[in-house]
């Protein structure tokens, strides 16, 4: 056999792509019935998903929240960001050549400044030296790399990669977006990546299963995104946590392709593991249109295994652990925000809101944004620009900056020839880059606004937190859909509501604008022509050079972290003592710190910048000079967080920066799943209070001892003892989820020690 065997990641993307597929549905046709044997009831879309790539058969009864199932990703993708990071980690582990299909793609760090062609160039010439060495690791180890320009990655993953039933694995907390094509599709840390690069399998919590059964049919101002809108709203940001959503019902197949992404999309703003649908025609003939038709058609001939068994959809309550019903027909568009995901309302709700003054929602827009991976699609940017075309008929145009993102160059090619980006341009809207910008920090505000003073954007994207867009904690940030947030930006004002208000025309006579009508997920004359900013890797990468300058300011080589000494945990510092959300955005903030992710001693001098100090009711400066200045003493030190500690994106920088600083452990109320399974990557501890109240106990110069470190095994408990500045002390016991596998990482030092250590 050959030792050196070429990645499918050939001359043309897809290529490879329906063997790989074939292969999918073979496993998963033969292991359907040991699913059904082993858990004696019929099967979930989900079960199917997971057993179908099971490395090695469960062990007893499954438990969701509990038990673990060791699973076989079919692909890793690489955003550039964490991408650094990742292919710096594989570098450590000495293989030759990736093992599984692998992508890097260029989005995250084209800054949004004045618009598509000039902020490229700039990024270009900016990061030309990650961009090389993004490329040339690709090359090297036989990875797919997308250039800038490309597209965002869960795009261009949709419309190149993602099909019903692929497990892939991504270094983005929105990598569920492949769920819109029935993929099993989950945000990871780079570690858990870098692990799967290399041929090791993937250990996932077995999740729980949360049903939602759509039924109707969407109409009016109502669109996908006010699916997951709503749904965030019932859920809360916490409450997908190990758990998996699947859509069900006659009302899945009533809805785009593209569509489903948006809502698998934004299931990770609830903390869901990931969102799947059935395969259905809808997701055929988006394959078709991307040139996936082979794929398609064997799709179509595995639907059964590719869809929850009938009796399952016939008595959704009797299969799921939490079933949500919605009636499409019914629902109304809404709008989330500020400041978080969950904060959900009917476009009705807000305008009155805002109005009678109920809450401190500032009125007054200063931009508006659409685009963005969560909706860009071609159906979206369709219906956006039907209200433009209104808007234009009437002389009227938008009253506020807007801003539009196509998510891929293949679909802004599309909309440029169809004319929908025309229709936006008539209303002073200005194209951004196909890459993420605003959505995730990359936003360089020149228009005048005050940074200090409270002000209202919207956007289609899907995060909210403070800072997240433009990196003013003063901004509200509201989330829409994309013909939504056009609406808005011709009101310039979010009390307006296109379904009952008015606008006024060029001649001062009120008009009400239409609803959008229902558009194509494909377009009827097809996609423009793909983009060509693909490399393929070569047949063997092992003569191209990884360089990274010795004086570099934007990479750094990484070394292994140092294993555990054997000995307890006494007399730790409490670094900060985090209250309310703490999102990895506060603990790692981006913006303009992202240059410097792939020098992680540069990177790291932003530790929890953004978090709250339970003590001071606001953000602390010099939290990583004090880490820093602990480090010089020899201390390890502690972060105590609250409940949910660590959500919004994987950001595995978030574990690496306080791992690089010293710290020991991170106690908390509660973890996100993502950035809990970071922290046991690179050795720290990870530990929940089992009384929540002792949460309370910690005070801003107590000491924290954590004890019998060296018996520590699957279950339990951590005995702690906080040291009062008092002299007193309080006894605690601190929870774990921590397998005997995971444990081996805490004495290695991390969980890549582990396995170079295994050869």
């Amino acid at each position: 056999m050959d030792a050196h065997p070429r990645s499918d990641e050939a001359a043309n993307p897809t290529d490879g792509l329906a063997a790989q597929a074939a292969g999918v549905y073979a496993r998963l046709a033969e292991r359907v019935g040991e699913a059904r044997a082993h858990l004696g009831r019929p099967l979930t879309l989900a079960d199917k998903l997971l057993f179908g790539h099971l490395h090695e058969p469960p062990r007893g009864r499954l438990c969701p929240g509990e038990s673990r199932l060791v699973l076989r990703p079919d692909r890793v993708v690489l955003q550039d960001v964490l991408g650094q990071t990742a292919m710096l980690q594989f570098a450590q582990l000495e293989r030759e050549r990736v093992a599984i299909p692998t992508s890097i793609h260029c989005d995250h760090l084209v800054q949004a400044r004045d618009g598509a062609a000039s902020d490229l160039s700039a990024s270009r010439r900016e990061n030309d030296e990650v961009y090389t060495f993004l490329r040339s690791a690709a090359a090297r180890y036989g990875a797919g790399f997308w250039a800038p320009g490309a597209g965002i990655i869960h795009q261009v993953v949709l419309e190149t990669y993602a099909f019903p039933g692929a497990l892939v694995l991504g270094t983005d907390s929105h990598t569920p977006n492949a769920g819109g094509l029935g993929a099993c599709a989950v945000g990871v840390g780079g570690a858990d990546a870098v692990e799967a690069m290399a041929g090791l399998p993937w250990e996932l919590r077995y999740p729980r299963r949360i049903g939602v059964v759509l039924r109707g049919v969407l109409s009016g101002w109502a669109s996908p995104k006010d699916v997951i809108l709503w749904l965030a709203g019932r859920l809360t940001t916490a409450g997908g946590t190990h758990a998996i959503l699947e859509y069900l019902g006659p009302g899945t197949r009533t809805l785009a392709a593209t569509g489903k992404a948006t809502i698998a999309n934004m299931g990770a703003e609830v903390g869901a593991t990931t969102s799947v649908f059935p395969a259905d025609d809808a997701i055929c003939a988006y394959l078709r249109a991307t040139g996936r038709g082979a794929v398609a058609t064997l799709a179509a001939a595995h639907a059964a295994d590719l869809s929850a068994d009938p009796e399952v959809e016939a008595d959704p309550g009797a299969h799921y652990d939490e079933v949500i019903d919605l009636d499409l027909s019914t629902l109304e568009p809404h709008v989330v925000g500020p400041h978080a995901p969950d904060r959900a309302r009917p476009l009705s709700q807000l305008a009155d809101e805002v109005r009678t003054g109920k809450s401190e929602v500032v009125d007054a827009l200063s931009a508006a944004l659409v685009g963005s991976c969560t909706n860009s699609s071609y159906q979206d940017l369709t219906r956006a620009a039907q209200v433009a075309a209104q808007a234009s008929e009437h002389g009227v145009q938008a009253r506020v900056p807007l801003w539009v993102t196509p998510g891929s160059e293949r679909t802004r090619a599309t909309v440029e020839r169809d004319g929908q980006l025309e229709a936006l341009r008539s209303l002073g809207a200005r194209e951004l880059a196909s890459a993420c910008g605003p959505c995730i920090g990359q936003w360089r505000r020149q228009d005048g606004s005050d940074a200090d003073a409270a002000s209202s954007i919207v956007t289609s994207f899907n995060r909210n937190f403070r800072g997240r867009n433009d990196g003013r904690r003063s901004t509200q940030a509201f989330i829409a859909s994309p013909e939504l947030v056009v609406a808005f930006a011709l009101a310039g004002r979010l009390s307006f509501d296109p379904t009952r208000d008015t606008l006024v025309d060029r001649e001062g006579r009120a008009f009400r604008l239409d609803a959008p009508t229902p558009a194509p997920d494909v377009p009827p004359d097809g996609f423009a022509g793909a983009s060509d900013a693909y490399v393929a890797p070569p047949a063997d990468g092992r003569g191209v050079a990884l360089t990274i300058a010795p004086d570099s300011e934007r990479l750094q080589r990484l070394e292994p972290w140092p294993a555990w000494d054997g000995r307890d945990f006494q007399n730790l510092p409490v670094l900060i003592k985090t209250a309310g959300r703490t999102t990895t955005d506060q603990i790692s903030p981006a913006g303009a710190w992202l240059r410097y992710r792939g020098h992680l001693e540069r990177f790291s001098e932003n530790l929890l910048s953004g978090a709250i100090d339970a003590f001071l009711g606001t953000t602390r400066k010099g939290v990583a000079r004090q880490a820093r200045a602990w480090q010089a003493e020899g201390l390890r030190w502690v972060i105590v967080g609250d409940a949910n500690y660590g959500e919004g994106s994987s950001r595995e920088h978030a574990a690496l920066s306080p791992r690089l600083l010293g710290c020991a452990a991170v106690i908390a109320r509660g973890f996100a799943r993502i950035h809990e399974s970071n922290l046991k990557k690179q050795g720290i501890l990870a530990l929940t209070f089992r009384d929540p109240a002792h949460y309370d106990r910690v005070g801003r110069d107590d000491r924290i001892d954590l004890t019998g470190l060296a018996t520590l095994g699957e279950g339990a408990p951590v005995e702690g003892r906080i040291r009062h500045a008092d002299g007193t002390t309080t006894e605690i016991l601190l929870e774990h989820s921590y397998t005997s596998a995971e444990l081996v990482w805490f004495r290695a030092g991390s969980a890549l020690n582990a396995i170079a250590a295994e050869g």
